[in-house]
């Protein structure tokens, strides 16, 4: 399948080791972030950038063991309102590229930070766990 769009950076979730044997597999473009899932069937998910409203980075000791991380985003869209990318290599990398990205399409559309408030925030779900998670 021919995307009609560069990807800037790509990864997928990592496993046991941090081996990439997944079938989710995460695409950053200069627009938007896209999160594909499946094998048979695929399913993907994604949201524009410019609707990021807080991130953050964890690093449990499972992961961190092999230079992964997981990078939850929040972001102002009723389908997703919290994207977990879980378990990906170099996690601090994608959040600076990420930031870069979403400064870029804020300034393009002349959103600022007030023009993204919305009611209370949203936890991230416990779908990410690595083996070792709960022995940190």
């Amino acid at each position: 399948m021919k995307a009609d769009f560069e990807y800037i950076w790509t990864d997928k979730k990592r496993t046991l080791f941090g081996l990439p044997i997944s079938f989710t597999r995460y695409f950053l473009t200069d627009r938007k972030f896209i999160t594909r899932r499946g094998f048979f069937t695929i399913e993907e998910d994604e949201f524009d950038l410019y609707r990021v409203i807080d991130k953050k980075l964890v690093l449990p000791f499972g992961q961190r063991m092999f230079g992964c991380g997981t990078v939850v985003i929040n972001v102002k869209d009723t389908d997703t309102p919290v994207k977990e990318v879980c378990s990906i290599k170099k996690p601090r990398e994608f959040m600076k590229l990420l930031d870069e990205q979403v400064d870029i399409l804020r300034d393009t559309y002349n959103i600022r930070g007030r023009d993204m408030i919305s009611g209370p925030g949203h936890m991230h779900n416990e779908d990410c766990t690595f083996e070792d998670d709960n022995n940190a």
